[in-house]
């Protein structure tokens, strides 16, 4: 059986777990998520634990209990303490501007480039060169910092772009003659 889906998940107070045929549904402090249930997976809340069990002894049904386990832990943490990314601007010129749900990115184009945060995702501009982006979904949290970053990704020369704060650009050296 797989080593992650052996682990339980403890449900901490505060966090309400619906088990229905097809689909599991976490509520918290900060919002509610749901998924579709596989049915290789069985999923039981005892005592505010939750258990994972393959439904065979399939390889599939092995590896998707360790990835439902995943999964429906990472709904937990984000509706009890929610996920997080800090994206960084390096560049002269470069600056940031939270406007209720939209980013506007100054980026070195000739035009300003908008980008429209998702629902449930919210983000926050510090200082002009730093992004946070918040939400409770941890997939659509790094789908749209992915896509911020996406419009100017750092150069390997100068190091200039968009990129997350914890990134590392290798820079290279230039052509010699």
């Amino acid at each position: 059986m797989s080593r992650v889906g052996k682990m339980p998940i403890a449900l901490p107070a505060g966090v309400e777990v619906t088990i229905a045929a097809d689909r599991i549904s976490v509520k918290g402090p900060l919002g509610a998520l749901s998924m579709p249930l596989n049915g290789l997976v069985n999923v039981v809340n005892e005592n505010n634990t939750l258990l994972f069990t393959p439904a065979n002894e399939s390889r599939e049904a092995n590896a998707m209990s360790g990835t439902l386990r995943a999964l429906v832990n990472n709904m937990v943490f984000g509706v009890t303490k929610g996920f997080e990314k800090k994206l960084s601007l390096v560049g002269v010129g470069f600056r940031a501007q939270a406007q209720g749900d939209k980013l506007n990115l100054s980026l070195g184009f000739s035009h300003p480039v908008v980008h429209q945060m998702p629902a449930g995702v919210k983000c926050e501009t510090p200082t002009q060169t730093e992004i946070l982006i918040k939400g409770v979904d941890k997939q659509k949290v790094g789908q749209t910092a992915a896509e911020v970053r996406a419009y100017r990704s750092p150069e390997p020369y100068k190091g200039k772009g968009v990129r997350y704060v914890d990134e590392v650009v290798t820079l290279k050296e230039t052509k010699k003659k």
